[in-house]
Parts: C-alpha cells; structure tokens; sequence
C-alpha cells in the first residue's frame, strides 16, 4: 500500500518546480510579435477556422458592411434552431433528448416508429458488464467524479472485443453504449463515493426500459426512486441544451485532436471528460453555485439592488468570494448580447422555483443577470458585450433538482457525450489529417558542456 507520503509535495519537489516554472515563462510580448492566437482566438475573441461541421453553429454576429456586428446569439443543431426543438418537445410533453440524439448523430428528426426504435436501443445498451459496478466503480471510488467516469470508460475498452476497430458501424455501436452508459457510471460512481468516503447508505437502482434519459438519472440517483413530471422535464432540456455547441468548444475541438490520431474511441472519450473537467469548461457551474452561496452570506437585502451591485464590484476588484474578478455565469467566448441557451432555461427555471418555494433565489439570479453586464462593461475593457451563459442558472436548477454538487459536471458529460460522438463520427468520415497546430520555438541554442565540467 503507497504511503500518503507519496503524494506530498515536499521542500524538495518545490524547489524543482521553481526551476521548472522559471525554464517554462516566455515573454508575453513575443505572442504579439509573431502574431500568435493565443487560445486559438485573435484580439477580437474571433476563434481561428480549424475546421468544418454541419453538425451545429452558434451565432454571434453578423456581416453589416464590411463589419461584424453583434446579434441576439443563436444555436443551431443540424439546422434546427434549438428554440423550436425545445419548443416542439415540451409542447407535446415528450422528452427530447433521444429524438435531438437522433437528430445530431444522424442528420434529421426521426419519424414515431425511427424514434421508438431508436430509444428502445438506447434502453437495450443501458446495461453495464456483469460485475463492472463491483470490480470498477465500487473500487477505490475517486472523489472527484468525472475522474470516475474517465477511469470507467477507458475500462470498458477491455471489455469490448472490437475496441480499435475505427470503421463507421462499430464506431457508432461504441457512442451509441457510452451515451446509453453515462449516467449510470456517474450516478453510481457517486452512490460509491458517499458510501466510501462518507459512510451513507449504499443503493443501487437499475434503470427502467421506458423511461427517459433524464428520468432514469432521477430513478436511479434518489433513494425513493420518486420524482416529479416538471423535475424531470427540466432537467430533460438542461440535457439538450448541453448536448452540442460548435466544434470549437474545448472539449469537443479535443474529440476531433485525439479522433484524428486514429485512436479507439474510448480514449478519445477519456481525452474530452478530461477536458470538460477543468473548471473554465464543463466545471464553471460549480463556480456559480459557490458564489451566489458566499453572496447570500454576504448581501442581507436580496431585493437592494445596490448592496447587490456593491458585492459584485468587490467580485470584479478580487475583494470578495474566491478574489479572481470574476462574475462566474457571466460571459462568454462567442456570445456577446445574449446566449440563447440561458434565454431558453431561464422560464423553465421560474417553474421550478415556484414549485421548490425558492422565488426569492430565482429572484436574487435574475437581479444579478440584470446588474451583472452593465456593472462588467463600467468597470472592464471589453472588446464585446457581456451576457449571462448557460452555466449562471443551471447550477441553481441542479440544486433544485437535490442533485449533489459532485454531479453537476458528469451531467453536463452525460448531455456532450452526444455531441462529442457526433464529431467523432465526423472527423472519422473526412478522413482528415492528423491535426497538428505549429508552434514557433523562442528559445536559444545552447552548447553542450560534459556533466562534470558544468557548474550548478
């Protein structure tokens, strides 16, 4: 057994890690001098054209002129505006997630019988390898989940007999089981965890072959396996929200990386959870619900629009929450007046409110909503406009819902896994070239000096 030891960082491992940083620094001037797109993005946060997709498009902008300008943003799935998808689904009372995973992996809306068959696949993949939840994920159960998730999808690669196989139909037999498989590596990663590292309760639920994605999540999560027709509506759209945006967005633009390789799919699927992971993608919700957390600690009147404005001055000038200056949920590297994600959420998450009896939470969010552009655009220099994203109300949704902090990531996982297998089928039947950015060396020549003549 490793000593806990091992992992400490020692006086000795600080000293290296001195030398390591001051090899690592390059003048920031330098980016400038050779033009360099930092985070592949040109001064005006313009990404740089990496590639093709008819999968999705998010728009900002549009050309007036000669000039790009700002607009309302909108979100496209195989050229369907995401408006009317939600729109269609929820006025019928269905759950969308299934027809909109049709949708984008296949090109167009499934027809009853095309999207009956197709959920009863779905239901039929929605069965783990016998003992995989007791050898895997009841075994050193991690605290963190979405390191859980990678670790159980890369082991499933041993359990599949035509891992490497890239070809089109195994490729898409593999998304299909991962899509199919996600919430229950999640969900009972977890139920490991609080049993392990917390000593609650340890229960695990099969999921139901009729009930939708976003059911089974509540099913399978809750003890008493109950939940209510809007708890699981919501959290149905907080899915297709999540599902797909663009082929730029980091985690995906890293399934396309590791895809064009020519890797198995289960790695390119570890790559992007790692990916999603980091708290500037997939992790950012998390950062809301703390801070709005430490804001009702701090802001006594939730209804004084002043003392609300003074707190999230205090966030911009890093004298309040975790002293960053940053207004988490706010911003976004395409949107700039409005993202229609949030815009669609935002009424779904006044119907929750109401039912949980949390209308003065909602109330507090939609007052920072309101303040939290215009007090950024007084106090920044921003080369855009400045709106609230699809991570500023779905961490409240999240806790509405009961779903642990823990799981507020692996479900935004559950939903891109979608997208993410959509671009990997893409970028495998392009047939493209192995994507490989330049970067330009800044270092200098050295000469070689033998070990005994060199001075420390």
């Amino acid at each position: 057994m490793i000593k806990n030891e091992y992992y400490e960082v020692t006086p000795e491992i600080i000293e290296l890690a001195s030398m390591a940083e001051k090899s690592n620094m390059i003048d920031p001037e330098l980016y400038t001098k050779y033009e360099v797109k930092r985070g592949l993005r040109d001064l005006n946060g313009k990404g740089v054209l990496a590639g093709l997709t008819n999968i999705s498009d998010v728009r900002a902008n549009k050309i007036v002129d000669g000039q790009q300008i700002p607009i309302a943003g909108e979100l496209f799935y195989r050229g369907y505006n995401v408006r009317d998808l939600v729109r269609g689904f929820t006025s019928e009372e269905r759950f969308g997630f299934e027809e909109v995973t049709y949708l984008l992996l296949f090109g167009r809306l499934p027809d009853p019988n095309e999207l009956d068959d197709f959920c009863r696949l779905l239901a039929e993949y929605r069965t783990l390898p016998t003992s995989f939840v007791r050898d895997i994920i009841m075994k050193a159960p991690s605290r963190d989940m979405m390191n859980t998730l990678a670790r159980s999808v890369l082991t499933l690669y041993s359990y599949d007999d035509h891992a490497n196989d890239i070809t089109p139909p195994n490729v898409l037999r593999q998304c299909l089981q991962l899509i199919s498989l996600f919430p229950l590596l999640s969900v009972y990663g977890y139920q490991a965890y609080r049993h392990y590292h917390d000593g609650k309760s340890l229960y695990i639920h099969s999921p139901k072959e009729k009930l939708s994605t976003a059911e089974n999540i509540l099913r399978i999560l809750r003890a008493n396996k109950t939940y209510t027709p809007l708890e699981a509506r919501i959290l149905d759209v907080a899915l297709v929200l999540h599902m797909e945006h663009g082929g730029g967005n980091n985690s995906t633009f890293t399934t396309h990386v590791v895809s064009s390789s020519g890797t198995d799919t289960y790695s390119v699927i570890a790559a992007a959870i790692g990916s999603l992971k980091g708290p500037r993608h997939g992790g950012a919700n998390l950062k809301v619900v703390d801070m709005f957390e430490d804001m009702k600690q701090v802001v006594k009147d939730w209804e004084d629009e002043d003392e609300i404005s003074d707190y999230l001055k205090k966030l911009l000038h890093k004298e309040a929450f975790d002293k960053q200056g940053l207004i988490y949920g706010m911003g976004h590297a395409v949107y700039s007046l409005s993202d229609p994600r949030e815009q669609i959420f935002r009424g779904y998450v006044g119907k929750l409110a109401a039912e949980k009896g949390l209308e003065k939470e909602f109330d507090l969010y939609s007052r920072v909503a309101k303040l939290g552009p215009q007090i950024i655009a007084d106090e920044r220099k921003i080369y855009k406009g400045v709106c609230c994203n699809v991570d500023f109300y779905s961490g409240l949704v999240y806790d509405m819902l009961g779903l642990p902090k823990e799981l507020y990531t692996p479900i935004f996982a559950i939903a891109r896994i979608v997208g993410w297998s959509a671009h990997r089928l893409e970028e495998l039947n392009n047939n493209g070239k192995i994507i490989r950015p330049a970067y330009k060396p800044v270092g200098e020549d050295k000469e070689y000096v033998p070990i005994n003549s060199r001075k420390g």
